[in-house]
């Protein structure tokens, strides 16, 4: 397997999101990393038929357990987050579930976040307790009720920051102390920060997961995942339990989210200075109720969003009177963003969500504080923007027009 391309020679954000990983081809000099689709190699004849055999590092024998594009892709992520090592999935979700089943048993302990992606807040709430393993859901944002849900057979500690829908922060260096201190590890959902605002594993978590799909793809066009941490950690992950759920990248979709990663600290860069004027604008507009945004002072988390972020990214939420009874009025109105789910894509979206609707289906709250909280920052409802790359301006007007 390759190793990263002129390592030692570069230091800066934007150098290594272009060379991380990539090397010009030995046989045809291409500059551009290649799009390897084999899904099988030639192998020699002591090859083992068993990913019992696979050793990290051995040659290509089979894409599902691993594939040169990918490998770039896995290393170029690693430079990005300051991690030992990475492994790639076909989706976020894969990547959560390859880290779920890997680090729980029958017996075992987990804290969660309360309000995090919805998929993985369902899985939560259903399926992981289903195989006897206990979940307790916290206010991660709490760090004394994160120490309170601890118990001896805590394992995983699980945090999203911020946290989506709501961009409710929590404090990476304090919760893993107190995971830690417990004997469990710590696994941070980074894929809202990026790697151009927060580097959980330098704040001590032991995993982050990306949504490759969202900001570091970044065009809306490739579905991935990624866990990055120590190799200690990872190639057992890879071994035991990556290749065989087989939840496995794409070589095309990794090729494609190399292309896009060139441009990201750049692509943030835009993202920040869009969404600030944005919210600007929103908290002063007559018919919003509310504007949550790590990068304003009224967000009630700000001195530490500042303290813990590089770059407050392009998520803003906001609350409109009688929100959902103007939904259709609203995107309708749109010219400029697109009413869809996702985020993180050089064009902006807007989506809805209704408090009642994800209260019965995604988030299962224990205490009148939880739901106190998510009263707080989400009300009735609230709109989701991600901010793009488009003139702010004409996302200002756009949101005037749909908001008048």
């Amino acid at each position: 397997m390759s190793t990263v391309y002129n390592k030692g020679f570069f230091t800066g954000e934007q150098t290594k999101a272009i060379h991380a990983g990539e090397f010009p081809d030995p046989a045809t000099g291409a500059s551009s990393p290649n799009l390897v689709m084999s899904t099988t190699y030639i192998a020699d004849t002591d090859t083992i038929f068993s990913v019992e055999g696979l050793e990290e590092g051995n040659t290509w024998i089979y894409t599902r357990w691993g594939n040169p594009t990918i490998h770039q892709l896995e290393e170029k992520l690693a430079v990005l987050e300051e991690a030992e090592t990475a492994v790639a999935f076909a989706s976020g979700m894969g990547a959560i579930t390859a880290l779920l089943f890997h680090r729980l048993k029958a017996g075992d302990h987990a804290i969660v976040t309360d309000v995090a992606y919805a998929a993985l807040s369902e899985i939560t709430n259903e399926m992981i307790p289903e195989l006897g393993i206990e979940i307790t859901k916290v206010d991660t944002s709490d760090t004394e009720a994160v120490r309170k849900a601890l118990k001896p057979n805590t394992r995983l500690v699980y945090i999203e920051t911020p946290c989506n829908p709501l961009l409710r922060i929590t404090d990476i260096a304090a919760v893993a102390d107190i995971a830690h201190g417990a004997g469990a590890a710590l696994a941070v959902d980074s894929t809202f920060a990026t790697p151009a605002a927060t580097k959980p594993l330098l704040l001590g978590a032991d995993f982050v997961i990306h949504s490759l799909t969202k900001y570091l793809g970044g065009h809306g066009d490739a579905l991935g995942g990624v866990i990055l941490g120590r190799k200690s950690d990872l190639v057992p992950l890879r071994k035991k339990t990556a290749i065989r759920l087989g939840g496995t990248l794409s070589p095309f979709n990794a090729w494609l989210i190399l292309r896009g990663i060139a441009t990201f600290p750049i692509r943030m860069r835009v993202h920040q200075e869009n969404a600030l004027k944005i919210a600007a604008y929103l908290e002063q507009h007559p018919k919003i109720k509310r504007v949550i945004y790590p990068g304003l002072p009224s967000h009630p988390q700000y001195e530490l969003a500042r303290r813990q972020m590089n770059n407050f990214s392009g998520i803003i939420t906001f609350q409109v009177e009688q929100g959902k009874e103007r939904l259709q009025e609203i995107a309708g109105k749109l010219k400029v963003i697109h009413y869809a789910v996702s985020l993180g894509h050089h064009r902006s979206l807007l989506f809805y969500l209704h408090s009642e609707d994800l209260l019965q289906t995604s988030f299962k709250f224990s205490s009148p504080a939880q739901l106190d909280s998510w009263n707080r920052f989400a009300g009735e409802g609230i709109f989701r923007l991600s901010v793009g790359l488009e003139d702010a301006g004409d996302l200002i007007a756009d949101l005037a027009r749909a908001l008048e």
